[in-house]
């Protein structure tokens, strides 16, 4: 049986314009889903429904085929139903849809597999995700009404404990599988049907979380960042033009050079170094007068033809492994240092290429903070790496 998973992102949002590709924790937010449902292993297929170039543009980057719906189901209106109805109606070949919600960046690809299984294997129509809440309800007395509130779940008299009370399980909205036969027939839920508990600190829905920053928080906390274990970065790499750098060259009358640079990034570079984690820069051209004013005491290769080359000779020099290494692009040359650093971020105004390999893209353009941001990213995945050994 064909299973596909499929991911509903609409261009139009009432709430944050362009929220599925919106950078959260430095990735577009359709991004975390994407990757996990890949890493999961579990899908013949992998589908973005959308409206929108540029969610189609991300999309694709991280893999996804992209089906373009109809204006018919792109409207405020318009149901999810509707819109995987129709995603069946232009491909015969999938018998189960894993709807999955682009708002549930802490998804996990093991949850992914254990849902498959249920569906695959252990012979359930349909599969949804739930969390379990510890949360006493009233009725609602609407205004003007004279009643009182009536508990719902709990005996005021005989209030229980936390600890001793099993909670209640309620639908999270993360993802919803079903067998196409069913959906077909108007249901993303029935037949033989099941439920999958999500873990609590997995179950974060942006649509709830609108605080963005808190949401990041979440994800750096929880989310899944790969099949490999992170690792304490110990060195950073970071190309001078275009990140250190605006990538713009002043000539004076005199045919001398002028490049500026942000204050902000000479702090990210002191921090990274107090945190024990050396930096290194890399340029394509000769910039040795151009460092030198600078008194950023790194050490810099310049004219570098070869960047990946330059790089492996430093990891191997310093007897690193990739995971241990972070390197900081913008450049179609950086695309192969950004692919094997267990680590890499681009500015904001990188190029297309770069940015595809990235795995975390700044808020910040070149030159104007883009260093401190990721220097401050670092630090936060380093912060879940020791909490991952202290587990």
């Amino acid at each position: 049986a064909h299973l596909a998973a499929l991911v509903l992102a609409r261009g139009g949002s009432k709430g944050i314009p362009l929220k599925n590709i919106k950078l959260l924790a430095g990735v577009p937010l359709i991004g975390w889903v994407l990757r996990a449902a890949s890493d999961a292993g579990v899908f013949h297929s992998i589908w973005v429904s959308t409206d929108h170039d540029e969610i189609e543009k991300v999309a694709k980057q991280f893999g996804a085929q992209v089906h373009r719906r109809s204006p018919e189901v792109s409207q405020d209106s318009s149901t999810s139903l509707e819109a995987i109805k129709e995603f069946l109606n232009h491909h015969h070949e999938v018998d189960i849809i894993g709807n999955i919600q682009a708002t549930s960046p802490c998804l996990h690809p093991s949850d992914l597999i254990k849902v498959a299984d249920l569906i695959q294997k252990e012979g359930f129509d349909s599969v949804f995700s739930v969390v379990r809440r510890h949360q006493f309800r009233w009725s609602e007395v609407k205004k003007g009404e004279n009643k009182m509130t009536e508990p719902q779940n709990l005996n005021p008299a005989k209030r229980c404990r936390r600890q001793d009370w099993p909670g209640e399980l309620y639908e999270n909205g993360s993802f919803y599988f079903a067998k196409r036969h069913l959906i077909e027939k108007g249901y993303l839920q029935g037949g033989k049907m099941a439920y999958y508990e999500m873990r609590a600190e997995h179950s974060v829905d942006i649509d709830i979380d609108i605080d963005w920053p808190i949401a990041e928080q979440r994800v750096l906390s929880f989310g899944y960042f790969g099949k490999e274990p992170l690792k304490e970065v110990k060195l950073l790499v970071c190309s001078i033009d275009g990140c250190l750098t605006n990538g713009r060259i002043y000539v004076t009358e005199d045919q001398k050079e002028m490049v500026s640079y942000d204050y902000r990034d000479m702090v990210g570079i002191d921090l990274l170094r107090k945190k024990g984690i050396q930096v290194r820069l890399i340029s394509e051209r000769d910039c040795s007068k151009t460092l030198s004013a600078m008194q950023l005491g790194c050490i810099a290769k310049v004219s570098a033809t070869n960047k990946l080359e330059v790089l492996e000779n430093w990891q191997k020099d310093m007897g690193l492994s990739w995971k241990e290494v972070a390197y900081l692009g913008n450049e179609e040359s950086d695309v192969e240092c950004l692919k094997n650093a267990g680590m890499s971020g681009v500015p904001a105004d990188a190029c297309a290429v770069a940015q595809k390999a990235a795995g975390y893209i700044c808020k910040s353009n070149g030159g104007c903070g883009a260093v401190r941001e990721f220097a401050e990213h670092i630090f936060l995945l380093l912060e879940k790496v020791n909490s991952a050994r202290k587990q």
